[in-house]
């Protein structure tokens, strides 16, 4: 089968890609689903090779679907970092199962680790922080543990709307990432709006968590499907960049494009190298084939070392 041949948008006279943006997306990684990753025959013909690829663990899905698409993802050549959702993981021994199943048929590394959607646990697990005091990560030799980050604050943690719960999570995570190993990053929740987005970075840099960002970042959508998502997720403030947008009739029917949040955080990362967002990370929320291509047709047609 004949592989996507990657190159810049500007090789066919189109706008040049813009260089700022180009260097912010190198080391990009995007999420699926076994249900929409079954839809793409072969990932190498969409994604630059070595390509981080989170496989979301959505309540429901068996264990058996989640390795499978671990193990087609790998087979193909792709860092595969599934989700551990804990509060669908009835105990210590259903964790222990799922690592070795990941590990020993689909050569798993990394995991990443997050409380679930879910709001009653099913099990002994309330959040990632019981995950990893198990030691189990560590013990099968996992080099890459993630952990989920709200720059908007999460309702489900704080329900009166404070940032004090997840903010003392952080600082547990920060004080694990110093005592271990473990190469450990925060992957975060997708926003709209760029400047809310480098303060909160700022502002977690400040208080002492220096654990590298991933953004979340919507890919192209259309515009309702996008509401739909971040009213279902919990997006906060920045929600209002695209209620703005349904507004306006001439961009209502108009796809969504990350285009504004992504050039603004590139640039302020090319004015400030020592900006903690690393990387970025992808909710293909209008399908994997158009996240992809905007992601190509944008700069994104290499990835970089899988460090963090």
């Amino acid at each position: 089968m004949a592989l996507l041949n990657f190159k810049k948008r500007d090789a066919g006279g189109a706008q040049p890609v813009n260089p700022q943006v180009e260097a912010f997306l190198q080391g990009y990684s995007i999420e699926v689903m076994p249900r929409t990753a079954a839809k793409i025959e072969d990932f190498r013909e969409y994604l630059p090779a070595d390509t981080r690829v989170y496989v979301a663990h959505i309540e429901g899905t068996p264990i058996e679907d989640m390795v499978a698409t671990a193990k087609r993802l790998n087979d193909q050549g792709f860092p595969v970092m599934p989700h551990f959702p804990a509060r669908i993981i009835q105990d210590q021994a259903t964790l222990a199962d799922w690592i070795a199943r990941y590990q020993g048929e689909a050569d798993v590394k990394q995991a990443l680790l997050l409380a679930g959607g879910v709001k009653t646990p099913v099990g002994d697990f309330q959040d990632s922080m019981q995950m990893l005091e198990t030691g189990l990560f560590d013990k099968a030799g996992f080099t890459n543990l993630h952990v989920a980050g709200h720059p908007e604050g999460n309702k489900d943690i704080d329900p009166d709307g404070s940032i004090k719960n997840v903010s003392e999570a952080l600082m547990w995570k920060q004080k694990f990432s110093e005592r271990t190993d473990a190469k450990m990053a925060l992957a975060t929740q997708f926003a709209f709006e760029a400047e809310p987005i480098i303060e909160w970075a700022d502002a977690m840099k400040a208080a002492g968590v220096d654990i590298p960002i991933h953004i979340g970042i919507a890919g192209p959508a259309k515009l309702q499907t996008l509401i739909k998502f971040a009213i279902a997720c919990g997006v906060g403030p920045s929600l209002k960049v695209l209620q703005k947008r349904a507004m306006d009739v001439t961009k209502l029917l108009l796809p969504y494009e990350p285009t504004d949040v992504i050039a603004k955080l590139a640039a302020h990362k090319a004015a400030n190298p020592d900006f903690n967002i690393t990387n970025v990370h992808f909710f293909p929320l209008g399908g994997i084939k158009t996240n992809a291509n905007w992601a190509i047709n944008n700069g994104g047609a290499s990835a970089k070392p899988v460090n963090s």
